[in-house]
């Protein structure tokens, strides 16, 4: 059974959510409130936090405390490609980099719609060659995302494959939105059910990073790629979003190309709620075994658990 903390959170994002005008909202105004909020949100202790440039990008190192050096987690923060910064996911991952035991980089790539396709495609994957041209093995990398950011993870190993270069060792993906054509079943299925979005919505903030034509380019839409050849996937989303079937149908087609996918349907849950790990006890379970995943599969040992 769901737990009285998650429906309480449900029904209080629901409630914000439902305030939304997707029509007419002022997208540069809601990233701002989004990115003034988030500065209250803390970390936990014997995880440090160094701002730093790389590859031109503002970003945050996420270290906890007794980290090998020479292993990392390159964090792709959601926010439908036009909002989200590290004061929004540093808290969500700052844990995750405690639960994994691996420090955690956290890019501020290009957002639209100042910056649309491919501009943060282009940014993580030379962010990624930076790494490795730092000195990082890409066996010694996982690449994780959320919504947005999970699609941005999926283009970015798509890039990389097709380009030749060395696969990180695992990705993760939570709610991946990997379908900007909202063509899926749960678009249906699960209308009446997601406490936050909208199908008819979907179309006006794709809108926003890519134009019509190239709703279902697979960098755009990884769903309609070749997912053959890809790292170790593991994905979790919430089984009352409509963006569920993005992530069913991504792991089917994995499956069928002989893929190693991973997906768990949270029950009761939505999108990217492990983004309540303080409130929720579902989401705190489900961020540590995001962190219990990627300490696997950089094969460092046990991770955290306090």
């Amino acid at each position: 059974m769901t737990s009285l903390r998650a429906r309480l959170v449900r029904r209080t994002t629901r409630a914000y959510f439902n305030t939304i005008d997707a029509e007419k909202a002022d997208v540069h105004a809601m990233r701002n409130t989004w990115h003034s909020a988030a500065k209250v949100l803390w970390t936990p202790r014997n995880v440090t936090v160094e701002q730093t440039r790389i590859h031109g990008m503002n970003a945050e190192w996420l270290t906890p405390k007794g980290r090998p050096e020479d292993k990392l987690l390159l964090y792709l923060h959601g926010g439908a490609y036009v909002m989200g910064n590290c004061a929004t996911h540093r808290q969500m991952v700052s844990y995750l980099a405690k639960f994994s035991g691996i420090k955690a980089l956290l890019p501020e790539y290009r957002l639209a719609p100042e910056n649309p396709f491919p501009s943060a495609i282009d940014d993580a994957v030379g962010l990624y060659r930076s790494l490795l041209a730092d000195g990082y093995a890409a066996k010694d990398i996982v690449i994780a995302g959320d919504s947005a950011g999970g699609g941005l993870t999926m283009a970015t190993l798509l890039s990389l494959r097709d380009a030749g270069d060395p696969l990180p060792a695992a990705a993760c993906l939570l709610s991946p939105w990997l379908d900007l054509a909202a063509t899926g079943d749960s678009m249906t299925t699960r209308a009446k059910k997601d406490p936050w979005f909208q199908p008819e919505d979907m179309p006006i903030v794709a809108a926003y990073y890519c134009r019509e034509d190239e709703l279902r380019n697979p960098l755009v839409s990884p769903v309609y790629a070749d997912l053959s050849g890809l790292p170790p996937l593991y994905i979790q989303v919430g089984e009352d979003e409509i963006l569920l079937s993005d992530s069913t149908r991504a792991a089917e087609k994995i499956k069928v190309a002989g893929g190693d996918v991973e997906i768990e349907i949270w029950p009761g849950m939505w999108h990217v709620f492990q983004a309540f790990l303080l409130q929720v006890p579902e989401s705190k379970r489900a961020v540590k075994k995001l962190g219990r995943y990627v300490c696997r599969a950089l094969q460092n040992g046990s991770s955290s658990e306090s």
